[in-house]
């Protein structure tokens, strides 16, 4: 029985013969809409103010991110070069013929 009376009252308010839509449009959302539109504007500004920090903050957050990353890359691979360089001793140098 729900399903039977929910189907009937979306047909009522898709319908453009019995105008449902616009019927409850005019009769309560638009009303509380502009009773409440001062304070919804100031929850947009709100919310505007908040993400633009949000976002400056996590910026922020990532870039410090990503510098760290890349000094701990760089001090990594500057390891891994002095360590293959070390790897090199003399007797490997002798073991290369001499062309002369």
């Amino acid at each position: 029985f729900y399903y039977e009376i929910k189907m009937a009252f979306v047909i009522w308010l898709l319908s453009p013969y019995t105008g449902g839509a616009t019927l409850l449009y005019r009769k309560f959302v638009h009303p509380t809409l502009s009773r409440k539109e001062k304070e919804i504007d100031a929850r947009i500004v709100q919310a505007r103010e908040h993400g633009y920090e949000m976002m400056v903050r996590f910026s922020k957050r990532a870039f410090n991110m990503a510098a760290t990353a890349a000094v701990q890359a760089a001090a990594k691979s500057q390891g891994t070069l002095a360590g293959r360089l070390r790897s090199f001793s003399m007797q490997d140098l002798r073991s290369v013929p001499d062309e002369a």
